[in-house]
């Protein structure tokens, strides 16, 4: 008798909360989100920008280069040199009106900003940034 009532109540307990549509729902919900998240690429190299009361915010779909106090130029945290850029931007090919934002150590000297602008002007890039900071 007792081995009766226990098939019963485990014919009863057997109808569970169904899960399945739930974790279906949470990976579309993920997946949603990964394609539509705008991925930036930046420098991943810490900058000391300078100062500007003229500062505008630009669009995120650019091209970024950092150029540090110590006159290394970098493009997505990787060190590249000033020789580096011409290459680099002619292998990502950029799209039509792609800017280029320099992000530029307020430490590093005139003539060295001058070169790395020339050297991008080189890739047949015609918009080129300085990247500033609004005054605090």
């Amino acid at each position: 008798m007792k081995k009766a009532w226990a098939s019963e109540l485990e014919e009863e307990s057997g109808e569970g909360i169904n899960i399945s549509p739930l974790i279906d729902i949470v990976f579309i919900l993920l997946l949603f989100f990964i394609v539509t998240s705008v991925f930036v690429q930046e420098t991943g190299v810490e900058i000391e920008r300078p100062e500007s009361s003229q500062a505008v915010e630009l669009d995120r779909e650019s091209i970024y280069i950092a150029v540090s106090g110590d006159l290394k130029v970098y493009y997505g945290g990787a060190e590249i040199g000033l020789q580096g850029i011409l290459p680099t931007l002619e292998r990502i090919n950029p799209a039509d009106d792609q800017p280029v934002i320099i992000q530029v150590d307020g430490r590093v000297p005139t003539n060295f900003l001058v070169q790395v602008i020339d050297e991008v002007k080189q890739a047949g890039i015609e918009t080129v940034n300085v990247a500033t900071i609004e005054p605090s």
